[in-house]
């Protein structure tokens, strides 16, 4: 049996001044918590689980790679207002390496034990947090031969078991999904909005629906329970979540129309099945887009832009083709005479964008979210919430008679694809996903 190790609280990121404390920092060993294949050995499901999902591949995922390597780590060197992140970023991407010291970790391909993402051993360690409000890896950590869970004391044939019920809260889950950068902007807020949202006051917390109960053993060959938590953690990065998270809805005052004729379709975007804002999390990087489109009796498509609704800051939600953006990555990268990149990416100008927009201090867009100072206008999807949009066409004088299909379709991309690009990030990145559809048939006369 190993030797408990003390209470260690992470301290946070918030400000430099607020920076990591030697306490934490390099304050507990990589041999102070099991690796995943010692789970692995009783717990087969769930390791299986957890090996398939981001939790297991935050540090190894293609995407956090880049992004810690070719941006956050190399910016944390040349800014220091931004310095902390060298090793604040793996206090939820990396915390066994943050918590070793071993900062900044090796590459994945190193294949050392920041590999491991936040491990199964980690989060059965993990006690409560410390402060006021769970965010930026303030969970306090209990490694040692007792694993915390939320069903029951006891002993098992390997280690003890600890109740704590704090497993079972969404603070759990806030420690890491939220976060306060460096300018003391909310850059993640998944679990404080989900906590202002209809699904809190129900009492639907974030387990629910990523960590849904199942009729199945926790142990191979041990009892079976009727409700246990799978480890399934599905969100963002898998398709059957994005499928049906978004409602969209059409209707028009008139089913037969002539050439020339100006009408107006509208639609209702809801997002219907997520506990918190779409997007959420790193909202910097995802593009969720509203587009419509008609389609005439000959098959010829013809592309519906939005109406504009006049709120300050809309320009940032309607889609551009030649607006640029995130040019503080040539900063990061000593670019000379970087311009930006394309701000939408390749999303049809004039679609509806639901985003909020990172700022960096000189006002232009980012997806660096620790070298955000401000954010724009907040025109993302509540949960439960409709958002109203409409399109005023007018019909080509030769458009042909017969049936006329208004189609929209709202569509997920988890990075911008213009930056993708040009950082060499695999196409699963920035391909379109489908959230919702729907059609509304029309008549030519």
């Amino acid at each position: 049996m190993r030797v408990a190790i003390p209470l260690i609280v992470l301290a946070l990121l918030s400000t430099p001044a607020a920076a990591q404390t030697p306490a934490a920092e390099g304050a507990v060993p990589y041999d102070a918590f099991e690796t995943p294949d010692v789970c692995a050995e009783c717990h087969v499901r769930f390791t299986v689980q957890h090996e398939q999902a981001l939790m297991s591949q935050c540090f190894t995922h293609h995407w956090d790679e880049i992004e810690y390597f070719a941006l956050a780590y190399p910016h944390s060197q040349e800014l220091e207002k931004v310095a902390g992140i060298e090793a604040g970023c793996n206090n939820c991407h990396a915390p066994l390496a943050f918590l070793a010291g071993d900062i900044p970790p090796e590459r994945p391909s190193a294949g050392t034990r920041a590999n491991e993402g936040t491990s199964c051993d980690l989060c059965h360690s993990i006690v409560g947090f410390d402060g006021d409000e769970p965010f930026n890896g303030n969970f306090v950590v209990k490694p040692g031969d007792a694993k915390q869970g939320t069903r029951g004391a006891g002993e098992s044939f390997y280690h003890d078991i600890e109740v704590n019920e704090f497993l079972g809260t969404a603070d759990f889950c806030g420690t890491c999904h939220n976060e306060k950068d460096p300018y003391g902007v909310w850059v993640k807020a998944t679990h404080f909005e989900w906590r202002d949202s209809p699904w809190a006051e129900r009492g639907v917390l974030c387990q629910d629906c990523h960590m849904p109960p199942a009729k199945t053993e926790l142990a191979s060959g041990g009892e079976v329970y009727p409700d246990a938590r799978q480890h399934l953690f599905h969100g963002a990065h898998t398709d059957s979540k994005l499928a049906g998270a978004v409602d969209v809805l059409l209707y028009c005052d008139t089913e037969e129309i002539e050439a020339g004729d100006r009408i107006v379709i509208d639609a209702m975007v809801m997002n219907a099945k997520a506990g918190h804002m779409i997007p959420s999390g790193s909202v910097e990087e995802r593009v969720v887009h509203l587009h419509v489109e008609a389609v005439d009796s000959e098959g010829t498509v013809h592309h519906l832009p939005v109406d504009r609704k006049g709120f300050e800051g809309e320009d940032w939600t309607i889609a551009s083709s030649t607006e640029l953006a995130y040019q503080d990555i040539g900063d990061i990268q000593d670019l000379e005479d970087f311009e930006g990149l394309l701000r939408d990416g390749d999303v049809p100008e004039g679609n509806r964008i639901y985003r909020m927009p990172y700022l960096d201090p000189e006002g232009r867009m980012t997806i660096a979210q620790w070298h955000t100072a401000s954010l724009g206008p907040d025109y993302r999807l509540p949960p439960l919430e409709a958002v109203p949009e409409s399109f005023t066409w007018t019909l080509p004088d030769d458009i042909p008679a017969g049936p006329l299909t208004i189609r929209a379709e709202v569509f997920y991309q988890r990075l911008v694809s213009s930056v993708a690009k040009f950082l060499e990030v695999p196409p699963d990145s920035y391909e379109r996903e489908e959230m919702g559809r729907q059609t509304l048939e029309l008549a030519v006369q």
